[in-house]
């Protein structure tokens, strides 16, 4: 359940924090990039790319994967920063673009992206600009991709596998809360059942083969198989199977499709596997209808450094929780090389509807809980406030 977070303060530094951080958020969120709309997913590039080119001693590293872009900021001189910071700017589409704009309402910034992740974004871009104004040189990295809505392959998995994007730690604030840090992702499958049926006139479908009940047979076996996995667990640590949508290529009322089709969204705990995952729903659908994996990522644990853990005990005003998630992110492409992964963030809700929001107080303290783990990391001084 949210909670309202306790103000660091609403005077001095914190209150010219606040007000840029808020200002930042909103720039973003008014440029609607979401996966296809190029021209936006462009403008915000440019726009945090902008934001972060003047300074002296940082190089900006541009990439593209299949049209994709991406950029990586770094100190000049290295290839594997002791931190590097990681965000996404996508979001995820809406049908009525006029939704993409932001209002202020009771503490909150409300509009589509602001929880995922524009004003996490935004802390991470004026962490790199302060420290790396104050010490320039700093082991600190920043990484921005624009696909992780989309499974990220052309993102972080492309830095990670075929740039070879290294660092000593990750900060993804992309899971949990101001006072959840995720230690632990369930692994993804995402699938495409498909059933082939013959085509004939929907007045006489005995010269036919209808493939509709054919796959809808087949996902009331999966919905059943699936059910048996249940546990009575309050984070749902169980294997989750759920249809997402179903389509044939048909596009007449009297004839039967040659085809009908469903994807499907697999989350799973250890000891589960992709392929023990895989083998189960190819067992239960049977021969008949063809299984084609779109996305596959094993279960993820991020190994937490306790300094943050302590550090984000000492800045809020509740206990700290280590938890497990069911969604993914793009840490799942950084444990496989033995990176750990530091993912908690600002008080957010309501994430991919239109009145998505973030706490703005939380914006700050979070800020402030990122502040203090890096100084302390690097042995440095929290830098001066402008």
């Amino acid at each position: 359940m949210w909670r309202k977070t306790s103000p660091v303060t609403d005077s001095g530094p914190n209150k010219r924090l606040r007000d840029r951080l808020v200002a930042l958020t909103r720039d973003l969120v008014l440029m609607p990039s979401y996966a296809g709309n190029t021209v936006a997913i462009r403008q915000c590039y440019e726009f945090v790319r902008n934001h972060l080119e003047e300074f002296p001693g940082v190089e900006i590293q541009d990439h593209v994967s299949a049209d994709v872009p991406s950029l990586v900021a770094l100190p000049s001189g290295i290839t594997k920063p002791d931190v590097l910071m990681i965000a996404h700017l996508d979001v995820v589409h809406h049908a009525d673009t006029e939704v993409y704009r932001s209002s202020i309402e009771e503490g909150r910034i409300v509009g589509p992206g602001a929880g995922d992740m524009k004003g996490a974004l935004a802390i991470l871009m004026v962490l790199f600009r302060r420290f790396h104004r104050a010490y320039p040189g700093i082991s600190v990295g920043l990484a921005v991709t624009t696909d992780e809505e989309s499974g990220g392959q052309h993102g972080v998995r492309y830095l990670v596998e075929d740039v070879g994007l290294r660092c000593g730690c990750a900060i993804i604030p992309d899971g949990g809360s101001l006072h959840e840090i995720t230690v632990e992702e369930k692994g993804i499958l995402h699938l495409k059942l498909t059933a082939t049926g013959t085509p004939s006139h929907a007045a006489r479908p005995w010269l036919g083969q209808n493939p509709i009940p054919q796959l809808t047979a087949a996902l009331e076996r999966l919905e059943l198989s699936f059910r048996g996995l249940v546990v009575d667990e309050p984070d749902h640590w169980y294997p989750t199977c759920t249809v997402t949508a179903i389509g044939t290529e048909n596009d007449a009322f009297n004839r039967l499709a040659a085809e009908a089709h469903a994807t499907l969204d697999l989350r799973f705990p250890p000891p589960h596997t992709t392929e023990s995952m895989m083998a189960r729903v190819r067992d239960v659908v049977g021969e008949q209808i063809h299984v084609a994996a779109a996305i596959t990522a094993e279960p993820t644990h991020l190994l937490p450094d306790p300094r943050f853990v302590e550090i984000t005990n000492q800045l809020i005003d509740q206990p700290t929780e280590l938890v497990r998630e069911s969604g993914g992110s793009d840490a799942r492409f950084l444990t496989p090389h033995g990176i750990p992964v530091l993912m908690s963030r600002p008080e957010v809700g309501n994430l991919h509807a239109p009145n998505e929001w973030i706490e703005i107080d939380s914006l700050v303290t979070y800020y402030r809980i990122c502040e203090s783990y890096l100084a302390k990391r690097l042995n440095v001084a929290p830098p001066a406030e402008p």
